[in-house]
């Protein structure tokens, strides 16, 4: 850094603390009384207005057995000081109240299986420590929660699908097993063996839409066998493909989370597949270097 630069401000004015001081002073007539005041010990505040006093450059306060008062620096110190508090006091009001309306709501986009299986239980324990903060649910897949994000729509994101998507952070807050199920009445629900995964890739599924979670997971994992075959029905939503299941159209990879009524039931049947590990991480997700606060940092917190 050059030597002809300027100090910086900071460094030659007093911080908030000492003009806080200061004014107390003035006010009070001792600075043992605006030490009290402000909490601090008698010693720490003559420190500090010798601090000050150093720092300006001229004597602000006059000491004797009767008090402390101001001298004519002092005095005109404190005017200017008087300024510089109100509106330091103007900037917190104003900070307090743009936190009030931020506060005020939250806005989640989340992927399908997340919105409907997981997230009710985190909102209903959110609306217990935040009753004031009004709750927006975005709901699509995996690729739309990142674009919400990235656009500003929306606070807080969770997605399921491999990776952090590109422009994000993300942690980890569960994990999930999909799992390949079919109807009772289907085939491959009298089998003995684990279907192979290569059968599983030649057959046509029932599959979530591109750009989800689930349907990542399973390009990537069947990659090595072919790659998937074309859609036997393509479905935006994993209620609709649980239920094209339930009513025999085929088969599908579903989210466990999603399908455990079924299974208990018997209206669905868990087809193991040898050799496809089928388990990811649901994260959520915020825009890049922009760590949540307020209701979206309460929300992360309690998906621990």
């Amino acid at each position: 850094m050059s030597a002809d630069l300027p100090t910086p401000l900071a460094h030659r004015v007093p911080d908030l603390g000492a003009l806080e001081l200061l004014l107390a002073v003035a006010r009070l007539g001792s600075l043992g009384r605006a030490a009290r005041e402000l909490g601090i010990t008698q010693p720490a505040a003559s420190g500090r207005v010798r601090s000050m006093e150093r720092q300006l450059g001229v004597a602000l306060v006059e000491r004797s057995p009767r008090g402390s008062r101001l001298t004519d620096a002092g005095v005109l110190v404190t005017d200017w000081a008087r300024r510089v508090v109100e509106a330091a006091e103007a900037l917190d009001a104003g900070a307090q109240a743009l936190r009030g309306r931020r506060d005020s709501r939250l806005r989640v986009a989340a992927s399908m299986t997340i919105a409907e299986y997981l997230l009710p239980g985190w909102l209903i324990a959110l609306r217990t420590e935040r009753p004031g903060t009004a709750v927006s649910l975005l709901a699509g897949n995996s690729a739309a929660v990142a674009g919400r994000l990235l656009a500003g729509e929306a606070d807080l994101g969770f997605v399921e699908g491999l990776d952090v998507p590109p422009g994000l952070d993300g942690a980890v807050v569960a994990h999930d097993r999909l799992v390949l199920v079919t109807a009772p009445g289907h085939p491959w629900a009298r089998r003995r063996a684990p279907l192979a995964a290569s059968e599983l890739a030649a057959t046509p599924l029932i599959l979530r839409e591109r750009g989800s979670g689930t349907r990542q997971v399973l390009d990537t994992a069947l990659a090595s066998y072919g790659g998937l075959a074309e859609p036997l029905l393509e479905l935006a939503s994993t209620t609709a493909a649980k239920a094209a299941v339930v009513s025999g159209a085929g088969p599908s990879v579903l989210s466990e989370l999603a399908i455990g009524e079924e299974l208990a039931t018997r209206r669905l049947v868990e087809i193991p597949v040898a050799d496809l590990p089928l388990r990811r991480a649901l994260r959520a997700v915020w825009p890049r270097g922009q760590r949540p606060t307020g209701p979206a940092r309460d929300l992360l917190g309690l998906t621990r």
